[in-house]
């Protein structure tokens, strides 16, 4: 079975959220990612802000993400969970890891779709947080993240519903 291979930057960072996706998911490795910043200004069809990662100038400016793959006949419930061709579009990225060099491919929010003063679900900043703390990421990182403002989702259906899978991630273990 052919894979393809992913870089997860966002809500899909935690291995348990991703394989609801794509149930073959494997984690490859965490990555540094220089001369990027994560944000939360893209703009969701529910109306919140979800992650983006754009190019930033300056040395410290970095992001991390975890290099998964999975079955390449899985792609395409990704692309449509995740709004490709809707807000988001598919880029391929190079980059080392363990010595092997890998191109997986990540979705970049469309600039019709970026809008600063979004601000994100609790659910959804906590789910990229669960994802950055499962991999341990480094705590300036994941201070950073925790700084942004959240706001409450007015769908309380949707808003239960991942507050119980933050849950179910509060006890996966490797």
């Amino acid at each position: 079975m052919p894979i393809v291979h992913y870089l997860a930057y966002g809500s899909n960072l935690h291995p348990l959220r991703l394989a609801a996706r794509v149930p073959s998911a494997r984690v490859v490795g965490v990555v540094e990612i220089p001369g990027y910043i994560l944000a939360f200004h893209k703009r969701s069809i529910d109306g919140s802000g979800k992650c983006l990662v754009h190019t930033e100038q300056g040395a410290s400016c970095k992001t991390y993400g975890v290099l998964y793959e999975f079955d390449a006949q899985e792609k395409a419930q990704l692309d449509a969970v995740e709004g490709k061709n809707k807000g988001y579009h598919e880029q391929l990225v190079q980059f080392q890891l363990n010595g092997e060099t890998y191109t997986p491919y990540i979705y970049v929010a469309q600039s019709t779709h970026i809008d600063p003063s979004l601000a994100p679900y609790h659910w959804y900043k906590n789910l990229v947080l669960a994802g950055a703390r499962y991999h341990n990421f480094p705590p300036q990182y994941i201070a950073a993240i925790e700084a942004i403002p959240s706001k409450g989702d007015p769908d309380v259906k949707r808003a239960q519903e991942n507050e119980n899978l933050l849950q179910q991630m509060g006890k996966y273990k490797l």
